[in-house]
C-alpha cells in the first residue's frame, strides 16, 4: 500500500509543467534585472576610477 502511494504522489508530480524562468508579464523582474546589471557597471565604473585616481598620485 505504501508502495502505490508513492507511486501515485510520483505521477502526480511528474505532470506538472514547469514554471517558466521569466514570465513575460510580470515585467518588474526585468526592471530589477536592469537595476542590478547598471548597479554592477556603476560599482565597477567607480572601483576604476578609484584605482585611476591612486595611481594618478603616485605618478
Amino acid at each position: 500500500m505504501t508502495t502505490h502511494r508513492m507511486t501515485t504522489t510520483h505521477r502526480a508530480t511528474a505532470r506538472r509543467s514547469p514554471k517558466p524562468l521569466v514570465d513575460p508579464n510580470r515585467p518588474v523582474e526585468r526592471v530589477v534585472t536592469a537595476v542590478l546589471v547598471l548597479a554592477v557597471l556603476a560599482g565597477l565604473g567607480w572601483i576604476a576610477g578609484m584605482i585611476y585616481t591612486v595611481a594618478g598620485w603616485t605618478l
